[in-house]
């Protein structure tokens, strides 16, 4: 029987590891430890994880900071399964999670897998709206869980799972933040390893809290974009710089109303239209025309903040 290790890094959110903690208490499938692995933080998450000994097979580490990437090799390192899972700290994992998994690699085996994340009916309305903004096709391209993804799938670490052996030959994760899962998925998929989606393998994700959370860290994913193009040239792709042209457009359309009021007129009408699809769309997927709303703002916010940071960090060596 397979035995997975579950990998959780952690830094100053002790009260989303009680939550996390909690949903894996309920997993249908048994055969499973859980690694906590604290990077640096000030607040400690010791005293939860204790609380769940009687209820776990669980382990807590307390490291100095190193990032994430770091951290999640810290509890590679520690695993004793042999397939290995990463969740982040602000996840709910629901019950069938790893019955879905095992059963997936029992079928038609993964190297290395990636699962979608949803919102949870609890998540609050600005939660909801971040999340439609960060899973929609509409905003995303389908990037993000999307079944019939061009290419390789890309697993990313907020759900992510590899096999020891991926571990052992890859030695894991060579940047600390700033792009680290996209580096490794792609280093995972050149060294030959198969990866794919697994629907089933679903989390909660319950992202930001608040708006200007989210255009920090949006900021941040435009940057790391940038960051993984320095060891992959090639891996850099013409979507990947929509939400920079969505920048520029934004900032010559009051331009365009004295050079060229046609030119204007038509930028004008193109982004209305495309924010009338996502408040309809966002709207009907939550069923509440106020989430809609906060939609749009949220999906407005993901792109001029990527595109921030996907320009700031593209530029910066001219600036140096």
């Amino acid at each position: 029987m397979r035995k997975f290790s579950v990998i959780i890094p952690v830094f100053n959110r002790p009260a989303e590891i009680d939550e996390l903690l909690d949903s894996l208490v309920n997993q249908t499938y048994k055969e499973f430890e859980v690694l906590v692995i604290d990077d640096g933080s000030d607040q400690r998450s010791e005293s939860i994880t204790v609380s769940y000994k009687d209820k776990l097979q669980l382990r807590y580490f307390y490291k100095e900071n190193s990032g994430q990437g770091f951290t999640r090799n810290f509890g590679y390192q520690r695993a004793e399964g042999d397939y290995f899972v990463v969740f982040d700290s602000d996840c709910l994992i629901p019950p069938r999670y790893l019955e879905a998994v095992t059963n997936r690699l029992d079928v038609d085996y993964l190297d290395a897998y990636g699962g979608p994340d949803r919102e949870h009916q609890d998540f609050t309305m600005v939660q909801k709206a971040i999340n439609y903004a960060m899973t929609s096709i509409i905003t995303t391209g389908g990037t993000r869980g999307n079944k019939k993804h061009m290419g390789h799938y890309h697993p990313r670490s907020f759900n992510m799972g590899i096999s020891k052996e991926v571990f052992e030959k890859t030695k894991g994760y060579i940047l600390p933040k700033m792009g680290e899962d996209i580096e490794f998925s792609i280093r995972i998929i050149k060294n030959g390893f198969k990866t794919g989606l697994i629907e089933d393998a679903f989390v909660y994700h319950k992202r930001r809290a608040n708006f200007i959370q989210f255009f920090k860290q949006l900021h941040f994913f435009g940057r790391a974009r940038i960051n993984v193009s320095r060891y992959y040239p090639k891996e850099l792709r013409l979507f990947h710089a929509f939400p920079a042209f969505f920048l520029l457009g934004l900032i010559a359309l009051p331009i365009l109303f004295f050079l060229s009021y046609f030119l204007f007129e038509l930028g004008a009408v193109v982004l209305s239209f495309y924010f009338s699809i996502i408040l309809i769309d966002a709207t009907v997927r939550n069923r509440s025309l106020f989430i809609g709303a906060l939609s749009v703002l949220a999906s407005f916010i993901q792109l001029s903040a990527y595109g921030i940071g996907f320009i700031k960090e593209g530029t910066k060596k001219f600036f140096e």
